[in-house]
């Protein structure tokens, strides 16, 4: 008792800090999630807003398994709208046998939920929304010490964003574009098996910037080499536009990567020997119907050096000219492997502007592998990938532009 007492008090201070003194609110609040996910030793936890608009709550943070972003519940309905609704905490020993739970908000998305808390964010005046902290990791139920906790975070939560006036808007939900569910990746390692994924369940949605995030070897490169069709995977589904390619036959994965994908990578790959314009053209000729190169170009700011060979051309030039590449295919998905890794700042923020053109233009979906932090602030949703696994997933609520970016 003693021993949690003091881990609890560490927690309680940590996420004071945390809200009181993080200027940005959504890295406070999601930070005070992973606290409190952490401390209670669980496997998912997530921060349900309330849509006055739509009366409606959905998962603005989340860490665990399951990739929950696009669901929103009708408050008053399920645990979570129930707790919004009532403004009662409520903790649930046995989840499959509970009447209020409703299983279809984490089971069809890759978590089995047995126990939870469930407490509302409660500012000064109403009820905004809730905490929900899910499945302790040694299968026991929470307490009410665990309980206290979990309200004392969300007090803290609901008046700081009272506050800081956050303003909840959460939009329409969007198309879900492609899906992964329960996908493994396994290589032989001497006498075993290396498993590098370990069960990873996304959506992808169209015209969405996703940025993920990782450190070295935890598996996001291989994650995006599956989607891209450069990979295949072990276990699991993946489909876009419903058609499943998890297993794809050759003709399938050649129509897969010229219809559906384009890539941009750290090194720009182009041909010496071709202008911009022409190595646009090439890829052009390799698609059915692709858009005009000198649109592509013209989308990417690049419409001045189209007859520049590529040694005439900056690195930032160059990759530009390999978005244009991309994006003359027309495709589905333009998945980005760390485009702006060799840049300078300058020369990132003129990459990074023409990939956010990309999207909001040309109602592209990109979906980008970084180590920089500072490109997550741009992205409508931030994915970090941890021991082959989602450990966390941020919507955010205000990105940043391109040119707003500071590193």
């Amino acid at each position: 008792m003693a021993e949690n007492n003091k881990r609890f008090t560490k927690a309680s201070w940590a996420i004071m800090e945390q809200l009181l003194e993080v200027d940005n609110l959504e890295e406070a609040l999601s930070g005070s999630l992973e606290i409190i996910t952490d401390t209670l030793e669980s496997e998912a936890g997530a921060i349900w807003l309330l849509d006055k608009k739509t009366d409606r709550l959905s998962p603005v943070f989340h860490i665990g398994p399951a990739d929950i972003s696009n669901i929103s519940v009708e408050n008053g309905l399920g645990i979570e709208g129930i707790v919004s609704k009532t403004g009662k905490s409520v903790i649930v020993t046995d989840a499959v046998n509970d009447p209020r739970f409703d299983s279809t908000v984490f089971d069809d998305n890759g978590l089995s939920v047995k126990t939870m808390i469930c407490v509302p964010l409660n500012d000064l005046n109403e009820v905004i929304g809730c905490v929900q902290i899910i499945n302790k990791k040694d299968g026991s139920s929470y307490d009410e010490e665990e309980l206290k906790l979990c309200e004392h975070m969300a007090s803290l939560a609901a008046i700081t964003i009272e506050e800081k006036g956050f303003i909840i808007d959460l939009g329409e939900d969007k198309e879900v574009l492609a899906s992964l569910r329960n996908v493994t990746k396994e290589f032989p390692s001497g006498d075993g098996v290396l498993k590098i994924l370990k069960g990873i369940n996304l959506d992808i949605y169209r015209n969405e910037f996703l940025v993920v995030l990782g450190e070295s070897g935890c598996g996001k490169s291989t994650m995006m080499n599956i989607v891209g069709g450069m990979d295949f995977l072990t276990d699991g589904t993946l489909t876009i536009e419903g058609k499943d390619f998890s297993h794809p036959s050759d003709a399938e994965l050649t129509e897969y990567r010229r219809k559906y994908i384009g890539f941009i990578f750290q090194a720009y790959n182009l041909m010496p020997n071709l202008t911009a314009l022409e190595n646009v053209e090439f890829i052009a000729e390799l698609v059915d119907d692709p858009m005009s190169s000198e649109d592509a170009i013209a989308a990417v700011n690049m419409t001045q050096r189209a007859g520049n060979y590529p040694g005439q051309m900056s690195g930032g030039q160059q990759q530009r000219v390999s978005i244009a590449r991309a994006l003359v295919k027309k495709p589905r998905l333009i998945l980005a492997d760390e485009p702006t890794a060799a840049l300078d700042y300058t020369t990132s923020i003129e990459v990074l502007t023409a990939i956010e053109d990309v999207v909001k233009k040309q109602g592209t979906t990109v979906m980008m592998v970084t180590h920089n932090v500072e490109i997550a602030k741009m992205a409508d949703r931030v994915i970090k990938v941890r021991n082959g696994k989602i450990a966390s997933i941020k919507k955010n609520m205000h990105p940043l532009r391109a040119v707003d970016l500071v590193w």
